[in-house]
C-alpha cells in the first residue's frame, strides 16, 4: 500500500465508523446493456507484422481484431487474403462481444501468408495440410500435416514423440527440476541436490484446427511422494508447420525462510528432449547461437583442419550440414585414420549474466571440457541431428532472463539430449528469501515509522514468494535434414522475436475499443502537439535505454522498471523500500499500452509485452492465500506487505490478450473474477484503521477507486469474453455500478461495504467525504470511458463525471459541491485527464480550459523540465550512459497517460 493514502488515512475512520448507518436499498431500476448500435462500418481490415520478414520460420501468428458495436454477429465468419488477393487460411473464434450480442473482438490464426493481410467478412480457405487432434487412449497425437507429436495423458513424458515422415525426430519431452535443500553463503560445506520430474495431472485439448490447435498440460514436478512446483504447459501447433511453441508456466509453491539456510532451492529449471541420432559421426551437426544470427557450426566428428586434407568438397558438406561423399572418395590418408578423430558429444552454452556467455564442450561424460567461445549475448537457438533429420530448439529472451543455458550431451551415442534450462544449474541457486531480518519492525505502529523512512510497508510473514508465477517461450522445428544457414538464420529470429500480426491503430480506434476517445494517432500538425509528441517520445526512449543501462534484466526481474531515481547516488533505488521495482505503481502498464494503441509501434509493443509477462505473473499472487492479490512496490517483486487488488489489476493484461489471444493472460484474468473473496483474507486498511474492523462477508469495506476498478475490470472481461462466470459477472459489473451510483456522494463516498453473496454495495445513509488521489490512477478513467459506454446508468455516468469534474477543482467549488473539501491531494497532471475526459462528455468549455491548465501547470513534468539526459561516466557510475535525475516512473506514467488521452480528447482546444 502507498504511504501517501495512509497519512491522508483516506477518511477510513469516517466510513468504519458509519457501517450501522446503511441500508441496503439500491435504486429504483435496473442497469440496461447500451442499446444496439445502427449501421457499422463492417470494412474490411488490413493486418501488417509487427517486425519485418513476415511469419518467417514461426510456427504461425495469432491475432485479435476488434470491430464496432454491431459489425458482425456472433455466427459471421472471416476470410484471409494477401496483397495479392490470394486467399490465406485462417481459424477465427470470438475473443469478446458487445453488450448487445454482437462481435467486439475476434482472434485469427493463421500459418501462412507474408507481407500485409487482409480479414473480411466471408468464407474462410481451408489449409492444405490441416492441424488434426486425435485423443484415443493415453496419447493426445497432434498432427500439423507435415510433423506429428503425440502428447502423453500421464507420467512424467509430456511429449512422446515428434516425427516427420517416417522418421523420429525428438522423443521423450520432459521436464527437469534440480532442488537443492540447503544454500550455504560462505565457501564451506557440501553441495546435495535431488532431481524432481514434471508429472502430468491433467490434459486438456483447447483448439483442434484446422490452423491452429493448442494442447494444455498441468501437473507438479515430483520425486517419490512429493509433488511440488505446479506447471502448466501449453503446446501449440499450426496447419503445414514443421514446428510447436510451448508455453511455459511455473507456480512457486516451496519454503524458503529469511535467516535460514535449509529451503527449497531451485538449482535447476528445464525442458529435456532425446533426440535420435541415426548418422556417421562425420554427418552429425551442432548448431548454437550466439549474438545476432550467428552461430557455432560443427560436426560431432570434424573432419576439417586435419593435418591430411579430406578435400575442400568435403570440407565444405561437412560445414554447411550437407551429407558428405563416401569416405571411400576422400583423401585416404584422411578415411584410414578417422578412428582417431575425436568425436565431440557434449556442449554447454551458459549465460549466467545479460552480459556474457560462454560456451564449452567434451566429448564425452568423465572427461575434461575446453572452451569454444563467448560473447556478450546469446539468441538461444540450438539444433542437434545430422543429414537425415535433426532437433531445432530454442528459448525466448534467454539472456534478458538469466541465468540461462542449452545443453547437448551424448550428440556421439545412438541418443542425443537437449536441455533448455530456464534456470541454468550452473548458476547460484534461486534465492528467494526475504532480504532483511525486520529490524523490530513488529507492530503496526514501527511498520509505519518504517514506512516513513524508506516507503516500504513491512509485516512478519508477507515478503514471501509463496504463490508467484514465471511464464517462458520456447519454439521446437523438427527438420527433415540438417538446415542451411539461411533457414538456421530464420529460426534465430523466430525465437528471438515472435512474429507478431496486429491491426492497425485506425481499426483500434474506429472500434472505440478500450476507452472511446482516448487515443488518438500521433498528431505533430501544430508546434504544441509536436512538442508533446517530443515529449513522449523521450520519455518512452529514457525508460528503454534505462532498462539496459541499469541491466534490469533476470528471470525474476525482466519486465519491470523501477520506481524513483536517486540522484545523489545517479543510480535508482533498487535497494530502499519503496522506491524499488515498480510493480505496476500508478499504471506505467497503461501508458506502455495506450502508447501503443495509438502509434502501432513495435518497438513499445515488445517493451509492454515484457512488462505485461512480469507484473501478470511475478508481483501478483496466483496460489495460497493472498491468490488474486498483487503487491506493492519494492526490494523485492513480492517483499512488500501490501497485497492488494490495484496490482493485480485486468485492466492491465486486457491488452495484450485482446491484441494477441494468449491464453496464458486469458487464465490470468479468469482467475481475478472472484478476487472479491481476498478481502475476507487480508484488510487493506487493516494499519490505518483507528475503529475496530473485522471482514464480514456481507459488509466488506471496499474502496470504489483502487480496489473497484480492479475487481471491475475483471468482471467486465469475464462478461465480454463470455467466461464460465459471465453472467455472475456481469450482474456484479452492474449492481456495483448501480451501488456506487447510489451513495449519497457517488465516487466521492470513497468505499462502501459491500456484500459478497449478493455482490451490491449497501448504500450509505449519510454523506461522507472520502477522495484520494490514488482512486482513479490504476486505471479508473479508462474503465469508467469503457462501461459508460457500454452501458446506459445514466446515474452513473453522473457519479462519475461528477468525480472529475472535482478532483481537480478548488476547495470552495468541492465544500460548495459535497459540504466539505476533498482535504490535501495531490496527481493534479495525472488527472487531468478526467477534466479532458468530463469536458467531452459534458461539452464544459471551462473543464476543457482547466484541463490543459493542469497538464501543464500544476505538478508532474512541466515544460520547463530539462527534456534531456545528462550523460554518465565512470567513475560516477558503474556503467557509462545517462541520467534524467529529475524523471520518476510514477510522473512518467502520468504524464503519458494524461498526454495521450488530452489530445485525443481536447486537441482541437489546446491553449
Amino acid at each position: 500500500m502507498s504511504s501517501i493514502p495512509r497519512r491522508s488515512l483516506l477518511k477510513a475512520a469516517a466510513v468504519a465508523g458509519a457501517a450501522a448507518q446503511f441500508s441496503w436499498a439500491l435504486g429504483s431500476r435496473d442497469a440496461q446493456a447500451a442499446p444496439t448500435a445502427g449501421a457499422a462500418d463492417t470494412d474490411p481490415v488490413t493486418l501488417d507484422w509487427l517486425e519485418d520478414g513476415g511469419l518467417g520460420a514461426a510456427p504461425g501468428s495469432t491475432v485479435g481484431v476488434p470491430w464496432p458495436m454491431g459489425a458482425h454477429q456472433e455466427d459471421q465468419t472471416f476470410a484471409l487474403t494477401d496483397a495479392d488477393g490470394k486467399a490465406v487460411p485462417v481459424q477465427t473464434w470470438p475473443l469478446a462481444y458487445w453488450p448487445d450480442g454482437s462481435l467486439k473482438w475476434t482472434a485469427h490464426a493463421v500459418s501462412s501468408g507474408n507481407g500485409k493481410l487482409t480479414v473480411t467478412a466471408g468464407t474462410p480457405a481451408v489449409p492444405e495440410k490441416k492441424v488434426t487432434v486425435d485423443s484415443g487412449g493415453g496419447t493426445v497425437t497432434v498432427s500439423t500435416g507435415v510433423i506429428t507429436a503425440k502428447i502423453g495423458k500421464n507420467g512424467s513424458t509430456l511429449v512422446k514423440s515428434v516425427t516427420r515422415g517416417s522418421t523420429e525426430i525428438a522423443k521423450d519431452g520432459r521436464l527437469v527440476l534440480i532442488r537443492q535443500p540447503e544454500i550455504e553463503d560462505e565457501d564451506q560445506g557440501a553441495v546435495k541436490t535431488e532431481r524432481f520430474d514434471g508429472a502430468i495431472d491433467k490434459v486438456t485439448v483447447e483448439q483442434d484446427g484446422p490452423v491452429r490447435a493448442v494442447v494444455r498440460i498441468d501437473g507438479k514436478h515430483r520425486k517419490g511422494d512429493r509433488g511440488w512446483l505446479p506447471f502448466s504447459i501449453r503446446l501449440y501447433f499450426y496447419a503445414g508447420a514443421d514446428s510447436f511453441r510451448m508455453v511455459h508456466t511455473l507456480t512457486y509453491d516451496g519454503t524458503q525462510e529469511p535467516g535460514k539456510a535449509s529451503g527449497d532451492f531451485i538449482r535447476g529449471l528445464g525442458v529435456r528432449f532425446t533426440v535420435p541420432m541415426r548418422d556417421a559421426a562425420y554427418d552429425r551437426h551442432i548448431r548454437i547461437g550466439g549474438e545476432g544470427t550467428g552461430l557455432l557450426r560443427e560436426a560431432v566428428q570434424g573432419i576439417t583442419g586435419l593435418r591430411r586434407d579430406p578435400g575442400a568438397a568435403v570440407q565444405s558438406a561437412q560445414y554447411e550440414g550437407r551429407k558428405l561423399p563416401d569416405p571411400a572418395t576422400w583423401d585416404q590418408r584422411v578415411t584410414t585414420r578417422l578412428q582417431y578423430i575425436p568425436e565431440w558429444g557434449d556442449y554447454t552454452l551458459s549465460q549466467l549474466s545479460a552480459d556474457g556467455f560462454t560456451v564449452r564442450k567434451r566429448t564425452r561424460k568423465g572427461h575434461g571440457w575446453i572452451t569454444a567461445g563467448g560473447g556478450r549475448r546469446a539468441s538461444g537457438f540450438g539444433y542437434v541431428g545430422g543429414v537425415s533429420g535433426g532437433f531445432s530448439f530454442g528459448l525466448r529472451d534467454f539472456w534478458e532472463k538469466f541465468p540461462a543455458q542449452l545443453d547437448i550431451r551424448g550428440a556421439q551415442t545412438d541418443e542425443a539430449e537437449v536441455t533448455l534450462w530456464l534456470w541454468s544449474p550452473e548458476a547460484h541457486p534461486m534465492d528467494l528469501r526475504f532480504y532483511h531480518d525486520g529490524m523490530g519492525q513488529d507492530t503496526y505502529a514501527e511498520q509505519l515509522e518504517g514506512l516513513n523512512i524508506t516507503y516500504e510497508d513491512y509485516e512478519p510473514g508477507f515478503g514471501t514468494p509463496y504463490g508467484i508465477a514465471r511464464t517462458s517461450e520456447l519454439l521446437f522445428w523438427a527438420n527433415e535434414s540438417t538446415p542451411t544457414a539461411g533457414t538456421l538464420a530464420q529460426q534465430v529470429q523466430a525465437v528471438r522475436t515472435l512474429p507478431q500480426l496486429a491491426a492497425p491503430p485506425k481499426q483500434l480506434i474506429k472500434a472505440k475499443v478500450f476507452g472511446p476517445g482516448l487515443y488518438s494517432e500521433p498528431d505533430r500538425s501544430t508546434p504544441a502537439k509536436a512538442k508533446i509528441e517530443d515529449h513522449l517520445d523521450f520519455l518512452f526512449t529514457y525508460y528503454k535505454d534505462q532498462v539496459e543501462m541499469r541491466r534490469w534484466y533476470g528471470f525474476w526481474d525482466y519486465g519491470d522498471i523501477m520506481h524513483t531515481y536517486d540522484a545523489a547516488r545517479h543510480v535508482w533505488r533498487y535497494d530502499i523500500g519503496g522506491y524499488a521495482w515498480d510493480n505496476s505503481e500508478l499504471s506505467p502498464d497503461l501508458w506502455l499500452w495506450y502508447a501503443y494503441l495509438r502509434s502501432g509501434r513495435a518497438d513499445i509493443f515488445r517493451f509492454a509485452e515484457a512488462m505485461t509477462r512480469h507484473t501478470g505473473e511475478v508481483d501478483v499472487y496466483h496460489i495460497g492465500q493472498w491468490a488474486g492479490l498483487g503487491t506493492r512496490h519494492g526490494v523485492q517483486h513480492y517483499a512488500d506487505s501490501a497485497k492488494q487488488q490495484r496490482i493485480a489489476n485486468t485492466t492491465y493484461r486486457r491488452f495484450y490478450y485482446f491484441l494477441t489471444a494468449d491464453e496464458r493472460v486469458g487464465d490470468l484474468m479468469a482467475a481475478n473474477v472472484d478476487s472479491d473473496e481476498t478481502f475476507l483474507v487480508l484488510d487493506p486498511q487493516r494499519k490505518v484503521r483507528t475503529d475496530p474492523y473485522t471482514p464480514d462477508r456481507h459488509a466488506l469495506s471496499i474502496g470504489f477507486g483502487t480496489d473497484w476498478s480492479g475487481l471491475v475490470s475483471a468482471w467486465l472481461t469475464e462478461w465480454e469474453r463470455k467466461g464460465p462466470k459471465w453472467e455472475k459477472a456481469k450482474a456484479r459489473v452492474l449492481s456495483t455500478m448501480e451501488g456506487i451510483a447510489a451513495q449519497p456522494n457517488g465516487f466521492v463516498q470513497g468505499s462502501g461495504l459491500y456484500d459478497l453473496d449478493t455482490g451490491k454495495f449497501a448504500v450509505a445513509a449519510q454523506p461522507v467525504v472520502g477522495v484520494s488521489h490514488l482512486s482513479a490512477v490504476f486505471g479508473l478513467n479508462e474503465l469508467c470511458a469503457e462501461l459508460i459506454h457500454l452501458v446506459d446508468m445514466p446515474k452513473f455516468k453522473e457519479a462519475y463525471l461528477d468525480y472529475c469534474r472535482y478532483f481537480n477543482a478548488t476547495k470552495a467549488e468541492q465544500a460548495a459541491r459535497y459540504g466539505s473539501n476533498f482535504g490535501s491531494l495531490i496527481l493534479f497532471q495525472g488527472h487531468s485527464r478526467l477534466d479532458a475526459y468530463a469536458a467531452v462528455q459534458t461539452g464544459d468549455a471551462k473543464l476543457a480550459k482547466r484541463a490543459w491548465e493542469k497538464f501543464y501547470d500544476s505538478d508532474g513534468y512541466k515544460e520547463s523540465a530539462p527534456w534531456r539526459t545528462e550523460r554518465l561516466t565512470g567513475p560516477a557510475t558503474l556503467v557509462e550512459g545517462s541520467e534524467a535525475s529529475w524523471v520518476s516512473s510514477n510522473d512518467t506514467a502520468l504524464y503519458g497517460l494524461a498526454a495521450i488521452e488530452n489530445l485525443a480528447l481536447l486537441g482541437d482546444r489546446m491553449p
